[in-house]
């Protein structure tokens, strides 16, 4: 005889049941990261969450994936201001002003630059969709105009931007004024990246006079 399926209803109730779970376990991995940072305990966040670790390993197979899921709002955001930036008619405070933006989300939440660290270093992104594909995207469109402008080292790749802005990070997140510390560290970053420009000014010093 053959083996039937659940009725729709059943299958639905099993995708909703599912999905409160998912719920669950993203909110109790959110404060969890939030108090113990990128290596936060798996079985906390499942203890925390009322659910076992298999259902946990069921929706967050790996660590980094839950990373990603905990800080899928700010990269969304992070990217976003991405895209508005490349209309900016000076894409060297463009690139600068999406530097601070990422520097200071980075700083003042703990676990995200650990979730943006690309493990392997490589140049060439995985396919899919990853919360570092997606900023290394996002990063990569405002570099090249930056270098096209001729305003940025053009040897400069948005592998090595990021690595340089995730360590000054990962550096600061834990500190209470990281979010100062981090905005001056940037600065030193800036200054190593930028080419000067025809009057002798640096992108850095025109974008601090910049409105804000």
């Amino acid at each position: 005889m053959a083996a039937r399926t659940p009725p729709t209803s059943t299958r639905l109730a099993m995708r909703a049941d599912a999905q409160r779970n998912y719920q669950r376990l993203l909110a109790a991995a959110s404060v969890t990261v939030a108090e113990q940072g990128a290596e936060a305990s798996m079985e906390e966040i499942a203890r925390r969450a009322g659910l076992g670790s298999t259902t946990l390993h069921r929706h967050f197979p790996t660590r980094q994936a839950m990373l990603e899921a905990v800080f899928q709002d700010r990269i969304e955001s992070l990217c976003a201001k991405a895209r508005e930036l490349l209309t900016d008619p000076a894409p060297d405070a463009a690139l600068i002003t999406w530097l601070r933006a990422f520097v200071a989300h980075a700083a003042t939440q703990r676990g995200l630059a650990a979730a943006l660290t690309t493990a392997d270093g490589g140049e060439e992104p995985p396919q899919d969709e990853t919360c570092r594909t997606m900023i290394r995207a996002a990063g990569a469109k405002l570099l090249a105009r930056a270098q096209q402008a001729g305003s940025v080292r053009r040897d400069l790749t948005i592998g090595t931007l990021l690595t340089l802005v995730n360590a000054i990070a990962l550096i600061t997140e834990r500190r209470p004024d990281g979010a100062e510390q981090a905005d001056q560290l940037l600065d030193v970053v800036i200054g190593g990246i930028h080419r000067e420009t025809s009057t002798g000014r640096s992108p850095r010093a025109a974008h601090r006079q910049r409105p804000a």
